[in-house]
């Protein structure tokens, strides 16, 4: 019996080819991209100080076997570790995510692309040190931020039109694929060898989404990321000595990712990549929600004021109605109970009952102590989600990209307050000019956190100058944030 399918090995798939095209030959010449990627640097680092606030997340860092020492390694910022960079990667990714505090991006798959640093600062840290240590000049953190730029576009474009959640799969699927290919450039791997490497991170076993929904919402969703970043770093080191790639791992007939994993279809692209995703990115900046339910918490505290403003509690509510998008109602509408702080930040009743009755979302709202509290469910019954189609139309509209929800509260005596409706974020880039200011106040209370007055001082110095941040040798900007 002869075979169908040839063994005639075949050409890379044009998807593993176009990346590593762009990460190798492709000049950022984009001033708000550096400028955003800046931001995106120092509110990724806040979020991961806050982080080191909470055991559940502490308890996984560190070395895999305690007492390990790495001469020259990356050092994990906050903390006193010096790790290999495939285990500085999980740490600092796991940090940085922790809290799902920090940038979004969202489109057909959704994610966030500073996910990414955990590998690219473990990675750009290690070769810095080792290069001093070598009497070569280190990396600067101008070559962070490109990376980051890459790394942001890389994960952005391939999300703007093919949906990996449909499929069951997670977001972070894409976090290794980008860290994968920029680290590979950061380790001078050739074009070939950096198409393996891809082709490494697309072969390898992915994610599911099972952490992210009911009824086993957990928190690996918290340090999934940092796992699909460390990973990358490590199939780059593979690649990095000369191990085989497998050129059509997308398309080969029955084995490929797209037959096994994509339900035989192609990836489609809405455009090359350039730097376009770092430039519209998404902040999170006033409230530690998932980002679907942003504008409805900032809608929920206008509501909080009217009330109070009226002599009204939320125990006054007798019904809200959430007007909101599609990908808000597959992902975070959710009934029932909620069994911990990662089931509590996917659930937009949740995180819509906070505020109106306590006029605040941190992150500790989503602790048990908090939740406890009797009138939060009773609140999350009385709260209801439609579909607006026009909201999902300007959600997936790629000049509006809004992210709009719009609450209607009913109270006990027939009174309908207006509705109140938040189209944009405070962190999008229509209302940037806004949230920059806040953005670098959250900066300075999470540095706060952590360090003393005179430490804050310094590292406030180099990370709000653009120039003299990009000029700074990676390792002396990481020595910083050491305690």
């Amino acid at each position: 019996m002869s075979s169908a399918i040839s063994n005639v090995r075949p050409a890379p798939d044009q998807v593993l080819v176009d990346i590593a095209d762009y990460v190798l030959k492709t000049d950022i010449d984009s001033t708000l991209a550096y400028q955003t990627a800046r931001n995106c640097l120092i509110d990724t680092l806040g979020c991961g100080l806050e982080a080191l606030e909470y055991p559940a997340c502490t308890k996984l860092l560190g070395p895999v076997v305690p007492g390990t020492i790495v001469p020259h390694g990356a050092r994990v910022p906050g903390t006193q570790f010096q790790l290999d960079p495939v285990q500085a990667a999980f740490n600092i990714g796991a940090m940085i995510r922790w809290l799902d505090f920090n940038d979004t991006w969202l489109a057909a798959e959704w994610g966030h692309p500073s996910d990414n640093l955990g590998g690219i600062l473990a990675v750009a840290d290690w070769l810095s040190r080792n290069a001093v240590a070598a009497g070569k000049k280190p990396l600067t953190l101008r070559d962070v931020l490109t990376a980051m730029i890459q790394a942001h576009e890389i994960q952005g474009v391939i999300a703007l039109e093919n949906s990996f959640n449909r499929v069951g799969l997670d977001h972070v699927v894409l976090v290794k694929v980008a860290t994968t290919a920029v680290v590979a450039r950061m380790l001078g791997l050739t074009r070939d060898e950096i198409i393996n490497a891809v082709s490494l991170a697309w072969v390898d076993g992915q994610s599911l989404r099972t952490y992210r929904h009911a009824p086993n919402t957990g928190s690996r969703k918290s340090w999934a990321a940092g796992d699909a970043t460390s990973r990358g770093v490590r199939l780059a080191l593979i690649a990095k000595t000369g191990e085989m790639g497998y050129p059509s791992v997308l398309t080969a007939k029955t084995w490929g990712f797209y037959d096994v994993s994509f339900r035989g279809q192609p990836f489609k692209f809405q455009r090359p990549y350039g730097s376009y995703v770092m430039e519209n990115v998404l902040f999170k900046i006033s409230f530690p929600a998932e980002f679907h339910a942003q504008t409805a918490v900032e809608a929920a505290m206008q509501l909080h004021r009217t009330l109070r403003n009226l002599g009204k509690t939320a125990e006054d509510i007798a019904a809200i109605r959430i007007r909101t998008h599609e990908a808000c109602m597959r992902i975070i509408d959710k009934k029932g109970p909620l069994a911990n702080p990662a089931d509590r930040d996917h659930c937009i009743q949740y995180m819509v009952a906070v505020p109106l009755i306590f006029g605040r979302l941190t992150a500790a709202d989503y602790e048990d102590e908090v939740a406890a509290d009797p009138r939060i469910d009773a609140l999350r019954d009385r709260i209801t989600c439609v579909e607006d189609p026009q909201y999902t139309r300007d959600y997936h509209d790629t000049d509006k990209r809004s992210i709009a929800n719009a609450l209607t509260v009913t109270l006990s005596d027939g009174t309908v307050l207006p509705e109140v409706a938040v189209e944009y974020p405070i962190g999008h880039r229509r209302r940037r000019a806004d949230g920059i200011p806040l953005l670098e106040a959250k900066f300075r209370t999470n540095l706060a956190r952590r360090f003393p007055a005179k430490q804050q001082k310094t590292i406030l110095d180099v990370s709000l100058d653009q120039n003299l941040l990009e000029s700074m040798p990676v390792h002396e900007y990481v020595d910083l944030y050491v305690i």
